[in-house]
């Protein structure tokens, strides 16, 4: 099999479409199409099924995938390696995070980077807890920050920061002026909480059963930023962190009630890798910085 084929291969299995990959990869979609025959041909299998929306792979498309992830993983290694020679010059850092951290932490973090590496390039993914845990362990991400994760024998948590979640209504609810609020108490005003492969609503979730409360759900959703501009008009309370609403405070278009229930004092934001996964030097270099970062936050 030759190293081409196997390229277009896993391009067009992470994209779901010959066409997609050929506009990632800039070649015709003919050629990718050309190499996956080619694969199939000495496989004497097919390695996807065709539809209107795409490709979705086979069962035997799947067991290639698992392998080319680990192939091009390593030529990605190979070649950080290679760039890491260059004395952070160049290279890139794949970051996924969560939603809340976009409005001031990362951004204040990413730009003090780029003043003392303006060669290093970041993608950042924004995602909840589970799949920010799936991305470290099959090594789509260098760096994770999670929210109320549970432990894996697979991740190192390289930094931790408490932070209580409250509730989060508009000034014109009736419980802006309350000083706390119970669970209990919630249960007769809707709310707009984060889908359940959130840490956040995980969390939400145990304290609730403990209670043996039920909720009123308005809204479900893998929005933040929409469950913020839901709370914010007044029809619904909501759940977070300080940090994912720092600026609405400020600007008094939110309140924050702290919440009078154990469980929602010391949850944690947590910084983590890969066990035992090599980082490249840019990547170690982002990390000692975010490290110390979550220190500041922390003192």
């Amino acid at each position: 099999m030759k190293l081409e084929s196997l390229r277009y291969f896993h391009v067009t299995q992470e994209c779901g479409s010959i066409r997609k990959a050929a506009d990632r990869l800039h070649i015709a979609p003919s050629a990718i199409s050309r190499q996956i025959a080619i694969l199939e041909r000495e496989l004497k299998l097919r390695l996807f099924e065709r539809n209107p929306g795409g490709v979705v792979t086979t069962a035997a498309g799947r067991l290639l995938a698992q392998h080319t992830r680990s192939i091009f993983h390593d030529i990605g290694k190979a070649q950080s390696a290679i760039e890491d020679l260059k004395g952070l010059q160049i290279g890139d850092v794949t970051l996924y995070a969560m939603e809340g951290l976009v409005s001031d932490f990362l951004p204040t973090l990413i730009s003090s980077f780029h003043a003392k590496f303006p060669g290093i390039n970041f993608n950042l993914v924004l995602a909840p807890t589970d799949r920010i845990v799936e991305a470290l362990v099959q090594n789509e991400a260098d760096i994770g920050i999670s929210f109320n994760a549970k432990r894996r024998h697979d991740i190192t948590v390289a930094a931790r920061y408490a932070e209580p979640v409250s509730c989060i209504v508009s000034p014109h609810h009736p419980l802006a002026k309350a000083r706390s609020v119970t669970l209990k108490t919630l249960e007769q005003y809707p709310l707009a909480l984060p889908d359940d492969s959130f840490g956040l609503r995980q969390l939400i979730d145990d304290c609730a059963k403990r209670r043996g409360i039920t909720f009123k759900t308005l809204l479900t959703t893998n929005s933040l930023e929409l469950t913020k501009t839901l709370a914010a008009t007044g029809v619904a309370a909501a759940f977070m962190p300080a940090f994912t609403v720092r600026a609405e405070l400020a600007r008094g278009s939110l309140c924050s009630v702290p919440v009078a229930e154990k469980g929602f004092r010391m949850p944690y934001s947590e910084v983590c890798t890969r066990r035992n996964r090599e980082l490249s030097i840019a990547t170690q270099a982002f990390l000692k910085a975010l490290i110390v970062h979550v220190d500041q936050l922390r003192a």
